[in-house]
């Protein structure tokens, strides 16, 4: 499916128990994947997790980036790991760690935050030292809006946000718009409708979208078929599937020559 081209999936996550990136690494092998960017995952059972993205809420839980770390650094380079935050406990943790982390994931529908809390700007604030992108899913709900998240962008011009699943109902296309005269923010594609993938590509430009697959609550091979369907010229291809991680996190490539 993925032919000779390379492919870096911008979006999965690792279960909390050991033996999960070896999981990760098989699935990505079965489907042409090179390389992925991972966040702990597992953090909250799913069903509370739709009810804190419906009706709010807040798990008091934490991630096990240290478990992150250790399993990615066993790949050979092929997973990068994300530092997963909570903006109340984990702003000098974060600190202290960033040097073993590529980017910072922050998630509204865990912890119950607004992106215009102080404690979120802290960690922005890190992160922006470390080089660090951002990776956010916004939710429907004052204070984790794609208006709240353009607002923290545009208070961070130097730091990348990366719009996770291309907003929060996979038919955000009012949020495209939100975002589409900000340039420090970037969608990621993962549980997005192929329009809105498709759209994201054409009001964004290629430059702007990364390929992501959510695992492992989504198949590997279903985010393929999708980014597949969109019929990309081969420079743009390269771009939103390999290209585009490369320059946000700082990993050197070569340009197929158009």
């Amino acid at each position: 499916m993925t032919g000779s081209a390379p492919v870096f999936d911008f979006h999965a996550r690792l279960a909390p128990h050991d033996g999960a990136a070896e999981a990760l690494l098989t699935a990505m092998d079965a489907a042409g994947i090179s390389r992925a960017a991972v966040s702990a995952g597992g953090l909250i059972g799913l069903e509370r997790l739709a009810v804190q993205i419906v009706d709010g809420g807040r798990a008091e839980v934490t991630a096990d980036n240290d478990r992150t770390y250790r399993q990615c650094s066993r790949s050979a380079g092929r997973l990068v790991p994300f530092f997963f935050a909570d903006p109340v406990r984990d702003t000098e943790s974060y600190r202290a760690a960033a040097g073993r982390f590529r980017g910072l994931e922050i998630s509204p529908a865990v912890h119950g935050f607004r992106l215009d809390d102080p404690a979120v700007a802290v960690l922005v604030s890190i992160a922006a030292a470390a080089r660090h992108p951002v990776y956010v899913v916004c939710l429907g709900r004052a204070g984790a809006r794609t208006a709240d998240l353009v607002g923290l962008a545009r208070s961070f011009p130097g730091v990348t946000f990366v719009w996770g699943h291309c907003g929060h109902t996979g038919l955000d296309i009012a949020g495209l718009d939100e975002i589409a005269a900000v340039a420090n923010i970037v969608a990621e594609t993962s549980c997005a409708l192929t329009v809105t993938a498709g759209l994201a590509v054409r009001r964004l430009g290629p430059a702007r979208v990364l390929f992501g697959t959510e695992y492992p609550l989504q198949h590997p091979t279903v985010e393929l078929t999708k980014a597949e369907a969109l019929g990309l010229g081969r420079l743009d291809r390269y771009a939103v599937m390999w290209g585009n991680a490369c320059r946000i996190l700082t990993e050197g490539t070569t340009w197929p020559r158009s």
